[in-house]
C-alpha cells in the first residue's frame, strides 16, 4: 500500500472555514469548523483566542453560567416543555453532568472521553451556539449607556411633537410648519431574550448589527402627510441625511419613481391655475393613493408581504459625560484643601488618565414612518407584530436545531 506523503496535512483544508471566512456563511449555520479541537488544550487555545482564558477561575466560571443559562433558554423557547410550538426534544441527560466548559467543546467536536450518540454530539453543538450569541449580547460595550442613548435620541423628535387645545397631536416647528399625527410611537428596550433570538435568526450573528433597539414610529392621516413627514425630519435636521445606513432603506409604502413622474403634471397644472392650496393637496394626495407599490419585497423574511411603510435606519452621534468624574473632581477640590491627610494625599495622586471624562459613538435608531390605513392593516392577521415575532423564533429554531431536525427526521412546519 502506498503511504500518504506526510505533507497532505498541511493542504488539508476545511471548507466550512471558508465558508465562513470568504463566502458569507454564518458560524451558527455551520457544524464542523472546530472539528480541529481534540483535547483540553486546544480548547483552551480556542478560547484563549475568543477572548477567554479559562485559567481564570472568574472567567471559567462566568463561560459556565452561559451555559447553564443557554440550556434553560433553549427549554423555555425551543422545546415543548417551555414553547407548546416547539420541538417535543429533551435535553439530553450527558449535558446536565458537564462540569468544565471543555467538556461540552470536546462533546461537540466528537472528541469527548465519554462515548456519545450523535445526537448528544449535536446537541452540545447547538448549545455552544446560543451561548455565543448569548456572550455577544452581552458584551456590547454600549449597552451600559442605553438610557442616555434612548434620552437623546428621542429628544430630537420630542422637540417637535406638539398637542393643542383639542389634544390633536402634530409635527410641528417654529417656522409654522404643521403635519397632523394619528399617533407618535417610540418603541420600549428590548428584552434581552429577545435580542438573543433576533440575533439566532440574523446572518450577522453580533449585537452591533442590531438596528431596531431604539426606533420610532410616526403614523399620519394620509400617505402625502408620511412623505412630508420625512422632509420635515430632513429640514429640522432630526435625521441627517449622512448617517442614513442605505442598506436598511425600504419604501413599501409609495411607488417613488412613479409619483415623481406623475407629479411633474400636477405642478404645472397647479402653476397654470393658480391652484389653491387646499385643491392641490388633495388632488396630491389623490395621485399619491394612485401610486402603491407592487407586491412588498423585504430583506426581512419575517416581515409579511402585506406590511406597508417607510422604513429606515439613522445613527446619530451620542454624547455621554461620565457622572463619575464630575463627583470625583469634586471631592479632589477637597483633598485640595487638606493636603496633609494622608488619606487626601493618596487621593492626589491617584492616576485618573484611564478614566474616561467624555464619550462620544454612533449609535443606530429605526423610524418607520406609515399613514392610518397601513397601520390598521399592519397590525393585523399576518402583520402583526405577534405573527412576526413568532415567525423569528421558528427560524431561530429551526436554523440552532437543524442538524438534530435532520438526524431524527423531525416535520417542522
Amino acid at each position: 500500500m502506498t503511504q500518504r506523503p506526510s505533507y497532505l496535512a498541511d493542504y488539508g483544508f476545511n471548507w466550512e472555514t471558508f465558508d465562513v471566512v470568504c463566502s458569507g456563511k454564518s458560524s451558527l449555520d455551520a457544524t464542523n469548523y472546530f472539528t480541529e479541537l481534540g483535547d483540553k488544550s486546544q480548547v483552551a487555545n480556542f478560547l484563549n483566542g475568543y477572548g477567554f482564558d479559562i485559567s481564570d477561575p472568574v472567567e471559567s466560571a462566568e463561560l459556565f453560567g452561559i451555559f447553564q443559562e443557554a440550556i434553560q433558554f433553549i427549554k423555555r423557547y425551543f422545546l415543548k416543555e417551555g414553547n407548546p410550538e416547539g420541538l417535543d426534544l429533551r435535553v439530553p441527560n450527558y449535558l446536565f453532568t458537564i462540569t468544565n466548559i471543555s467538556e461540552l467543546f470536546l462533546a461537540a467536536t466528537g472528541h469527548s472521553s465519554v462515548k456519545l450518540k450523535k445526537d448528544e454530539e449535536l446537541w452540545a453543538g447547538a448549545v455552544l451556539k446560543v451561548m455565543h450569541t448569548l456572550l455577544h449580547t452581552d458584551k456590547d460595550l454600549r449597552y451600559r449607556y442605553f438610557s442616555t442613548i434612548q434620552q437623546q435620541i428621542f429628544d430630537r423628535f420630542y422637540k417637535f411633537t406638539h398637542r393643542d387645545e383639542q389634544n390633536r397631536l402634530f409635527l410641528k416647528n417654529d417656522s409654522g410648519t404643521s403635519i397632523p399625527l394619528y399617533d407618535f410611537q417610540t418603541k420600549a428596550k428590548k428584552t434581552r431574550d429577545s435580542i438573543v433570538i433576533k440575533l439566532l435568526h440574523k446572518q450577522e450573528n453580533v449585537a452591533e448589527e442590531l438596528f431596531d433597539r431604539i426606533g420610532v414610529r410616526i403614523i399620519t392621516y394620509n400617505k402625502l402627510d408620511a412623505l412630508r413627514v420625512i422632509k420635515f425630519l430632513h429640514r429640522n435636521h432630526v435625521i441627517m441625511i449622512n448617517n442614513i445606513k442605505p442598506s436598511r432603506s425600504q419604501n413599501t409604502l409609495v411607488d417613488l419613481p412613479r409619483l415623481r413622474t406623475r407629479m411633474f403634471s400636477l405642478y404645472k397644472e397647479a402653476i397654470r391655475n393658480n391652484m389653491p392650496e387646499d385643491v392641490f393637496y388633495q388632488r396630491l394626495n389623490a395621485l399619491i393613493d394612485d401610486c402603491p407599490t407592487s407586491k412588498s419585497h423585504h430583506d426581512n423574511r419575517h416581515t409579511s408581504e402585506e406590511y406597508r411603510a417607510i422604513h429606515f435606519t439613522g445613527r446619530q452621534l451620542i454624547k455621554y459625560r461620565n457622572p463619575f468624574m464630575a463627583s470625583f473632581n469634586e471631592v479632589r477640590k477637597q483633598a485640595l484643601k487638606d493636603r496633609e491627610n494622608p488619606v487626601s494625599q493618596a487621593l492626589l495622586h491617584l492616576d485618573t488618565s484611564a478614566i474616561s471624562r467624555d464619550v462620544r459613538f454612533f449609535y443606530p435608531f429605526e423610524v418607520q414612518i406609515t399613514d392610518y390605513e397601513s397601520h390598521l392593516k399592519n397590525t393585523q392577521g399576518e402583520a402583526s407584530h405577534n405573527e412576526y415575532k413568532k415567525s423569528q423564533l421558528r427560524s431561530a429554531m429551526k436554523r440552532i436545531f437543524r442538524p438534530i431536525i435532520e438526524l431524527n427526521n423531525i416535520k417542522v412546519d
